[in-house]
């Protein structure tokens, strides 16, 4: 039977994309990691694959900008063959430099009526520093994104120096109205983080912490759910235990973050194979 295939980027100063391919094949995917110049020099083609990721880390240094350089080779030198890619009704995927790159390739938002025009930007924490630390968030449960259908909540880490979401306020009001806003920062008992710091880790305008464009194939996103793919990687998951110790402690045994890999194959699967 046929698997659905997942290319993972590497190469140039990412370097989650381990962790990243071991999400994919544990959600049922045929995940391979693949260096941005075996794309760009025809080693590997798009055709092939279902799920493109541009998976987390700091690309070509984040010279110019967190995610400038890796978008502009990928645009001007991939860019034919990522329409058809898209065309096909195929799934993207970008987490925390990846999200920087579907921006600065104007994927994200993706509006139809402007498509590949960059309208947003994800720029430095109000903080001041990098942020190292696990983030409350709610799902919108009215987004078309592909792959957070069935959640609604969510805990994952952000680790990230650039992760200010702006945008002109009529930017924010369509992509609310347009329900592309999927994801944003919440407080422990995941009600709105209004702003507040630290459970909005970077000062994000409205809180956002991950959009898609208005198919909701492609999905960008400043958290790392990939870094979420056991129940051992909570920082609290030894206290959990033990005060479930009697029952189980976690109800799902599937980790969460393990569930935005899963929708994307299982759509994959229901949808391109």
């Amino acid at each position: 039977m046929e698997r659905v295939k997942a290319l993972i980027l590497t190469g140039y100063g990412l370097n989650c994309d381990w962790e990243t391919a071991y999400a994919f094949e544990k959600a049922g995917a045929d995940a391979r990691r693949v260096h941005v110049n075996s794309l760009l020099w025809g080693e590997e083609d798009l055709e092939n694959y279902h799920i493109f990721v541009f998976d987390g880390g700091f690309s070509f240094g984040d010279d110019h900008g967190a995610g400038v350089i890796l978008a502009m080779k990928i645009k001007h030198h991939l860019g034919g063959a990522f329409n058809r890619f898209l065309d096909d009704g195929k799934l993207v995927i970008g987490i925390c430099n990846g999200f920087q790159v579907l921006v600065n390739m104007g994927l994200l938002p993706g509006f139809e009526e402007e498509p590949g025009k960059r309208k947003v930007a994800l720029t430095w924490n109000d903080c001041g520093n990098f942020r190292d630390q696990w983030v409350n968030l709610v799902v919108n449960k009215q987004s078309p994104c592909v792959f957070t259908s069935g959640i609604e909540k969510i805990e994952l880490p952000v680790r990230h120096g650039e992760g200010k979401f702006y945008a002109p306020q009529d930017v924010i009001d369509t992509l609310v109205e347009r329900n592309q806003v999927v994801i944003q920062y919440a407080t422990s008992d995941f009600t709105p983080a209004k702003g507040r710091f630290p459970e909005n880790p970077n000062g994000s305008l409205g809180d956002i912490a991950g959009i898609c464009d208005s198919t909701g194939r492609i999905f960008g996103l400043m958290p790392h759910p990939e870094a979420y793919n056991h129940w051992t990687n909570h920082p609290d998951w030894t206290r959990v235990k033990q005060n479930g110790k009697r029952e189980d402690p976690f109800g799902d045994p599937e980790a969460p973050g393990l569930k935005i890999f899963r929708n994307a194959v299982e759509y994959c699967e229901n949808n391109l194979l």
